[in-house]
């Protein structure tokens, strides 16, 4: 462990009466009762009030930033003496579903319990939509800022804990176009900032390289037809048949581009997410445009403008192999990836946490290409550490919840209670010190 981030005896007794302090019951309940609060993409009002309500009741000084009239952010601030830096922890308070019949058939033939707004308490899990993504990050966070305060550790710096709406990687156009890190994006150009940050997602690992992404439409033309016209009529030509090589081609590049771009902690994926054509109700007509929709993950060095280039080579490429298919193509969405240095005192701080809380040294990271809103805050100026928790589809998930990404809505408390505790040395770590030992 660095020297710099050794704890002395007072830090050390705080640390001990902090992680003493961890109520699990209390970080339960604040888990179940964000679950039965509904906040889907765009409509994260209530529960970003709720928090802001639950922050004052802790003891920071909290408020409810409204963006728009069904989201907003939930702000809390515990200050310290005013000689230390400014810590930000973070996590995203919107759910990736609607938690309704409108998400069938897309998330199977039927809502399971974890895909659905309401908390089933089951042993040792919280169950129910976006139960451990992102509700218990934003109750461990909230857990341990509980703790400190509770163990009457003496600030120095300041503490922001803070919740986004419109984290999750989509937009909803119904609600204001929400989504794609809009919630923290406006907040961090609306008044809150910090010297460094942590932000809590699942893995239990340590990442200073954030992924970031674009999105891409491709339409491929034909003409419209009638389902009576014989195959080869001059004159028509399907969309959809030739769609399908589009797609070959585009999943044969898809698969390669992660060891081009891999960096010391990303190896950006990128999938094929939908395709529309056609009317379902008129199948007699085949359409003229078959749109083929995709999301490539970018390391956080590429600029979009590269990744854009890349793609339009891959496209025209493609096109040349087969001159009998045209096709356009456009990119309609796009977040930069960003990274803090490794060697940043948040990156070591949360490295000696870990360290502190195994006894070893930190083996490194597994390489991963989830896009979060670490990438936004990061780029708009905050030094960013991405720190997490065992993400339980490794270990004891329920088999009725074990097929695809469900409504990341399965919570194991103990799983939580590690994560936590390294939070708490980081606190510690960070806002009990000056600014001039932090490095700033």
């Amino acid at each position: 462990m660095p020297d710099q981030h050794n704890f002395n005896e007072q830090q050390q007794a705080w640390f001990k009466k902090a992680c003493a302090s961890i109520n699990k019951d209390r970080l339960r309940e604040l888990n179940r009762s964000l679950v039965d609060i509904h906040s889907p993409t765009g409509a994260e009002r209530e529960a970003s009030e709720y928090m802001a309500s639950y922050m004052r009741n802790t003891g920071l000084q909290a408020r409810y930033q409204p963006v728009n009239e069904s989201s907003g952010n939930a702000i809390g601030e515990l200050r310290g003496d005013g000689t230390g830096g400014t810590l930000l922890l973070y996590a995203p308070i919107d759910t990736h579903l609607e938690g309704s019949d409108a998400d069938l058939p897309m998330v199977g033939d039927r809502l399971r319990d974890d895909m659905k707004p309401h908390s089933i308490d089951r042993d040792d899990l919280v169950i129910g939509l976006g139960a451990s993504n992102p509700k218990s990050m934003v109750a461990s966070l909230t857990e341990a800022v509980n703790a400190v305060v509770d163990a009457g550790v003496q600030l120095k710096g300041n503490l922001v804990l803070a919740f986004a709406g419109g984290g999750m990687p989509l937009y909803v156009p119904e609600r204001n176009n929400f989504g794609m890190s809009s919630g923290v994006s406006y907040m961090l150009t609306h008044g809150v900032t910090a010297d460094y940050g942590i932000i809590m997602k699942p893995w239990y690992d340590i990442y200073h390289e954030h992924p970031g992404m674009c999105w891409f439409k491709v339409k491929v033309k034909g003409s419209l037809g009638y389902a009576g016209i014989p195959r080869g009529t001059p004159g028509f030509r399907s969309s959809i048949v030739p769609a399908s090589v589009v797609i070959q081609e585009i999943e044969q590049w898809l698969s390669e581009f992660p060891e081009k771009h891999k960096t010391e902690q990303i190896a950006p994926e990128g999938w094929i997410a939908a395709v529309r054509s056609g009317w379902p109700e008129r199948p007699a007509f085949p359409a003229a445009t078959t749109e083929i929709y995709l999301d490539v993950r970018t390391n956080p060095y590429q600029t979009m403008g590269e990744v854009r280039f890349e793609f339009d080579s891959m496209m025209r490429e493609l096109l040349a192999k087969h001159p009998d298919i045209e096709a356009d193509w456009e990119m309609y969405g796009s977040c930069p990836g960003s990274y803090t240095p490794k060697d940043h005192w948040i990156v070591q701080s949360a490295r000696s946490a870990w360290e502190a809380q195994e006894g070893k040294p930190y083996p490194g990271a597994a390489m991963l290409s989830g896009q979060t809103d670490a990438a936004i805050i990061n780029k708009l100026g905050i030094p960013l550490v991405r720190v997490g928790f065992p993400w339980i589809g490794d270990t004891s998930v329920p088999d009725e919840f074990s097929d695809g990404l469900g409504g990341m809505g399965v919570s194991k408390i103990d799983d939580l209670i590690k994560p936590i505790e390294n939070i708490i040395y980081s606190i510690i770590d960070c806002c009990t010190r000056t600014r001039e030992e932090t490095g700033l």
